[in-house]
């Protein structure tokens, strides 16, 4: 739910210009395939750990554990990336807002995305 706004909600916590905008949101929308891409394995290690939950190995426990993990390193150099990326097209203050919106954007889901997954047996 939260994915399917994110652009909204990025939309009305960011104050642009129209030339900034115009320079900002293309970028935005390339960020967000990149994004797209990590939190689909993602998905695909929650849909192996739930099709495999009620006889959980040792190994099925470990990879899900390292693909939760593995996200969070891909997202964190993701955002290193595009942070410099947005400072092409903004000042620095706007790049790090934004940064820091989709970052609590991400959060949120994943607390949500979380508190419906049980712990591994």
């Amino acid at each position: 739910e939260i994915q399917a706004q994110r652009a909204d909600i990025m939309a009305k916590g960011m104050t642009l210009s129209a030339d900034q905008a115009a320079k900002f949101w293309p970028l935005y929308e390339q960020f967000q395939a990149e994004q797209d891409a990590i939190i689909e394995a993602q998905i695909t290690a929650t849909q192996a750990y739930a099709a495999h939950f009620d006889n959980l190995s040792d190994a099925d426990a470990l990879a899900y554990v390292n693909a939760l993990l593995e996200r969070d390193r891909s997202m964190d150099e993701l955002r290193v990336k595009w942070l410099k990326k947005f400072q092409t097209a903004v000042p620095p203050k706007v790049a790090a807002r934004a940064m820091q919106l989709d970052r609590r954007l991400s959060q949120l889901a994943q607390a949500k995305v979380s508190s419906q997954i049980p712990l591994i047996p």
